[in-house]
């Protein structure tokens, strides 16, 4: 019989030193969660204290008012912050799930021009979203005539986010095994239907998981809308996309600027309802990655 010896690390080894930081580490990590945490409960306990008091039917069914804050609401706002991120979303997923499968299945990594169109997704992620804007404002409402309308608004956004959305659904694509792709291929299927019925579905998570991630960047952005010339007061809600609009971000705006004291406590109110918004998208997108993971 011969006998195992278990090797431990030395003490002056590399992994013997890295082994007394880890639990440091992990501290650090704890405590940036903790801040992180802290500061958001924070946040959401100083608005729902100040809006409380018009959390209430008025908010959402009254339109919004200059001179009688009691009366105000934000109807318009919220149906315009509906239809600019459901058209953002309509613009921006089809283009961006696309163009990842073309980049991760199709594409030949090997050709410049493969390469140029990585380099740029990577770095408009980074862009500005004032940039954003001006982009709108120039080419899209004065360029192609489309005005500062709702839809000018949906494709600015949609520009804004679409990277997000393509490394997301990149990352998501990547992430499926080769061995699904090479047992669908064995039996007969042809590329687009591996993709299709195969790698598709088991990257709706990770799809879904960045989309709603970018889609909570548009909703929340002013600058660019600002920019495009969105109505701060507007009493009638959009019936099409070359109507005009508002959205919650710029009524919270023109309410912070006022100086009566009511109308800050509207734009608290208004900042929950921003907030449920997005605990609805988010909710959305945890369902769906539920879903296809119990599929997969």
């Amino acid at each position: 019989m011969t006998a195992t010896l278990q090797q431990t690390p030395a003490a002056g080894t590399l992994e013997g030193r890295r082994r007394p930081l880890e639990p440091v580490f992990k501290a650090i990590l704890l405590a940036s969660l903790a801040v992180a945490v802290i500061f958001l409960g924070i946040l959401l306990a100083y608005v729902i204290t100040e809006g409380w008091g018009r959390l209430d039917s008025r908010l959402w069914t009254n339109f919004p008012s200059k001179l009688y804050p009691e009366r105000a609401g934000a109807q318009s706002a919220i149906i315009g912050t509906v239809y600019v991120v459901g058209l953002t979303a309509m613009f921006c997923v089809p283009i961006g799930v696309m163009t990842a499968i073309y980049l991760e299945e199709y594409a030949d990594r090997d050709r410049w021009w493969n390469r140029m169109i990585e380099l740029n997704i990577q770095n408009l992620a980074a862009v500005p979203s004032i940039v954003y804007g001006i982009l709108g404002l120039g080419i899209l409402a004065r360029g192609f005539g489309l005005g500062r309308t709702l839809i000018t608004a949906a494709l600015t956004l949609s520009l804004l986010v679409l990277p997000v959305v393509i490394i997301a659904a990149r990352e998501a694509i990547r992430a499926v095994p080769g061995s699904i792709r090479q047992g669908s291929l064995a039996l007969g299927a042809t590329q687009w239907q591996t993709i299709w019925r195969q790698v598709l579905p088991a990257s709706v998570p990770g799809i879904a998981t960045g989309t709603i991630l970018a889609l909570s960047r548009a909703i929340g952005e002013a600058a660019p809308l600002l920019l495009l010339g969105a109505v701060t007061h507007i009493t009638f809600n959009p019936e099409s996309v070359t109507d005009s609009y508002t959205v919650l971000p710029i009524q919270i705006f023109n309410w912070i600027k006022l100086p009566e004291a009511e109308f800050h406590t509207l734009a608290s109110a208004a900042i929950v309802i921003l907030l449920a918004i997005l605990l609805v998208m988010n909710s959305l997108a945890i369902w769906l990655r539920n879903r296809y993971q119990q599929r997969w």
